[in-house]
């Protein structure tokens, strides 16, 4: 088996900051289906969502995802964004931490009410992963369940998308955990560990490949700048710890060019919106789970 280090969750008191995010996971995830509607400005649900966020004693561990239609992953509002939602199928994608500790989960919302059965191939297929997960299975089961259950449901997984481990304000650890069935043993789970598992399906190839937008960033680089207005950004982007932030969340002038700098530089990284290579419609569901001896625990499932 291949093996990997991520912060196990080997104290009360870490598990009781997942739980706590979780929690707070589960009431926004719960508002978020609520209020979203036809009409709606797509930059003013995020600014609930990150807002609630923070009125419930969490911090956001990654902007929101509001990926739509062949949108896989990856498209978050930019500041005073005009989009509105249309008869879209919505991905929203909501991390949530504790401390540090990560609440990581997703659903899709079909505004045309014309792709319930894409919808469900992605619930059903998070079903069936998370039935196979206990300490001593592995992440090649869990891709087989998630493409097993899609594709016997008349879709397809989308290959190249994984779900992940979490840490400590490390949204993206070890183990990948993929979406469909791959050669090797994959990496053996155990007690402790937690994983956010993601089954994306679609009715095109099942493929993503990187879009034009980019309004996500992390810090991947402890280095300082001379340049004043690149510094106040630097500042700025180093309160969140390396987690993922947004390009709206940053004040100041020239902070697109700070950007570019910062990236020239290898201190930040990217994330483009992530687009099925056909134009396949998408969906996507998500829940985080610990790994418990004979089973797990779901922190993000009311």
């Amino acid at each position: 088996m291949s093996k990997f280090e991520v912060n196990q969750i080997n104290t009360e008191e870490v598990l009781d900051k997942y739980r706590a995010a979780g929690k707070i996971h589960q009431q926004i995830m719960k508002e978020a289906r609520e209020n979203i509607k036809v009409g709606m400005n797509i930059y003013e649900y995020a600014r609930t969502i990150d807002e609630r966020i923070i009125e419930l004693g969490g911090g956001s561990a990654f902007p929101v995802n509001i990926s739509m239609n062949e949108e896989a992953a990856h498209d978050t509002p930019l500041l005073n964004d005009v989009r509105i939602f249309g008869e879209d199928v919505v991905k929203i994608d909501v991390g949530v931490h504790v401390d540090g500790y990560i609440a990581d989960g997703a659903m899709t919302i079909d505004l045309s009410g014309k792709h319930a059965d894409l919808v469900k191939a992605s619930e059903e297929a998070l079903k069936a992963a998370i039935d196979t997960v206990k300490a001593g299975a592995t992440t090649q089961q869990i891709g087989a369940a998630v493409e097993d259950t899609i594709t016997g449901l008349g879709f397809n997984p989308i290959r190249n998308l994984m779900g992940h481990g979490l840490a400590e304000y490390t949204a993206h650890a070890e183990p990948s955990v993929p979406n469909i069935k791959h050669s090797g043993f994959g990496a053996e789970l155990r007690v402790g560990d937690t994983i956010a598992i993601e089954p994306f399906a679609t009715d095109g190839e099942g493929f993503v490949d990187n879009g034009h937008i980019k309004e996500i960033y992390s810090q991947i680089k402890l280095k300082p700048t001379r340049i004043p207005f690149v510094r106040k950004v630097l500042n700025q982007i180093q309160e969140y710890n390396g987690l993922p932030f947004a390009k709206r969340w940053l004040e100041g002038d020239k902070i697109d060019l700070a950007l570019i700098q910062l990236e020239r530089d290898g201190i930040l990284t990217d994330y483009p919106v992530l687009v099925e290579v056909s134009g396949g419609l998408v969906s996507q569901a998500e829940h985080t789970v610990i790994v418990t001896e004979d089973g797990c625990e779901v922190t993000t499932r009311a």
